[in-house]
């Protein structure tokens, strides 16, 4: 832990999920519902700085988490990204991309193409309860499969 982390001294976003290795939450974005952050709970750089098993753990997380945002919001593509440029805090960021959101085709912290459909942004909000009760019940108490 360190005290000068901004993910070590906060969550980082609403909890939906959390075992002893790390933490999914969703981040508040009204420009982007469905962000979603997969945050180990350790304070750590890199991945390669994790034991094997906690790098295959980390992923399967990642990528049941992926699965998820799909099935529920249907995005045109997720983007998932582990940067830590400014945050230097081990943690993926999954979101949710569709062709009308501000920054599509850039990446989110890329510059601004449009303003965002508020039609579109309401109707995606609407689903947000559905894809934290559908985080929780695929990672459960026991988390996602094992990749095969």
């Amino acid at each position: 832990m360190s005290a000068s982390c901004e993910l070590c001294q906060h969550d980082g976003g609403r909890v939906l999920w959390r075992e002893p290795l790390l933490r999914v939450l969703r981040v508040e974005d009204p420009e982007y519902p469905g962000m979603l952050r997969v945050v180990c709970n350790a304070h750590v750089r890199e991945m390669s700085d994790l034991p094997l098993a906690d790098r295959e753990r980390i992923m399967q997380v990642v990528f049941a988490v992926e699965a998820v945002l799909r099935r529920v919001l249907a995005p045109h593509k997720i983007n998932l990204a582990s940067l830590g440029n400014v945050t230097p805090h081990l943690h993926w960021h999954v979101v949710p991309r569709f062709a009308d959101d501000a920054h599509f085709p850039q990446p989110i912290w890329g510059a601004r193409q449009r303003d965002p459909d508020g039609a579109a942004l309401a109707q995606r909000a609407t689903r947000l309860a559905d894809l934290e009760r559908s985080i929780v019940r695929e990672l459960g108490a026991g988390g996602p499969a094992p990749i095969r």
